[in-house]
């Protein structure tokens, strides 16, 4: 079955999109920029389909364009995960591995062990990915990472996998010193809290339901893109929220974030090593026996007492 749209037309859209022109396109791709207009064209001629407006100063998707380039997004990475998983399964050692990081955890977490790593010189490019909250688990179903570091207990979805435990997550509700709950009398209740602005990191999940844990109804919220963030914007007395008690313990101790109890706590979130059952590589394997009993990630969790 002959089809028009090809990886290599797509990767062209791509290249186009996100360098802002068909030069830009060009240099990435290691090509004339008429090799790029003429695989444009071409596509176009292909669909009966105008792909770019070309009635302005500069080229622009049509909305048909658009459509087909974040469709073809899914089928570039698919196209991608196919090649990795089998270069994975004729070598002995993957060519790539991701690693996902829950953003609860500090990403030093992992830096002893990535050296480890690299000292054994091994053919493994790795990348680590930072995700909040159900993203985690949400990257894993979807193969987007091997492996998860961080995963919680309670956005696990169906499917086969073998998980690890590493220990617990406990939560501190934490405010600035300057900010009028720090002298609220306690425990904060529900309407002391909700008159504030909450503090969420954004949920990286693209199918998994989000979290949205310790956010009240009616509560107006300012939304980041992960625990860093949401802990500079406590420390700025801009919004209040949870946090998770060892990312904070230098604010605590020096006072640029106060604990306050409240009536309902949050309890503690235990986190687990993460991957599909069936995958086997052997740098998937090295990680999975190094990180499960790493001190580096272990201890930070185990090492948690209250300020």
């Amino acid at each position: 079955m002959h089809t028009a749209i090809t990886i290599d037309a797509l990767k062209v859209l791509d290249a186009i999109d996100r360098k802002g022109s068909f030069a830009g396109a060009a240099n990435e791709l290691f090509r004339v920029p008429s090799a790029i207009s003429y695989t444009v064209q071409k596509l176009e001629e292909d669909l009966d389909v105008a792909i770019f407006d070309r009635s302005g100063h500069r080229a622009a998707l049509t909305p048909a364009g658009r459509y087909l380039l974040e469709e073809g997004r899914s089928l570039l990475e698919a196209a991608e995960n196919l090649a990795h998983t089998t270069r994975q399964v004729a070598q002995g050692w993957e060519t790539r591995l991701r690693i996902g990081i829950n953003s609860l955890l500090p990403a030093h977490c992992l830096f002893p062990a990535l050296k480890a790593f690299c000292e054994l010189r091994v053919p493994v490019d790795v990348q680590v990915v930072e995700e909040v909250f159900a993203g985690a688990w949400d990257a894993l179903k979807d193969h987007r990472v091997d492996l998860v570091v961080g995963a919680d207990h309670l956005s696990k979805p169906a499917g086969h996998y073998t998980i690890h435990p590493l220990g617990e997550m406990p939560f501190e509700f934490a405010v600035a010193p300057n900010h009028p709950l720090a002298s609220a009398q306690e425990p904060l209740t529900e309407a002391d809290i909700a008159r504030y602005p909450a503090a969420v990191a954004a949920d990286t999940s693209r199918s998994l339901p989000h979290g949205h844990a310790g956010i009240f109804n009616q509560q107006r919220t300012l939304t980041v893109a992960n625990v860093d963030q949401k802990i500079a914007l406590q420390v700025s007395g801009l919004a209040v929220g949870w946090l998770p008690r060892g990312r904070i313990r230098e604010q605590l101790e020096h006072g640029t974030l106060v604990s306050k109890t409240v009536v309902e706590p949050r309890p503690p979130v235990l986190l687990h090593l993460a991957r599909h059952s069936e995958s086997q590589g052997k740098a998937l394997t090295w990680f999975w026996e190094r990180l499960s009993n790493d001190p580096s990630v272990t201890d930070w969790l185990t090492h948690q007492s209250p300020v």
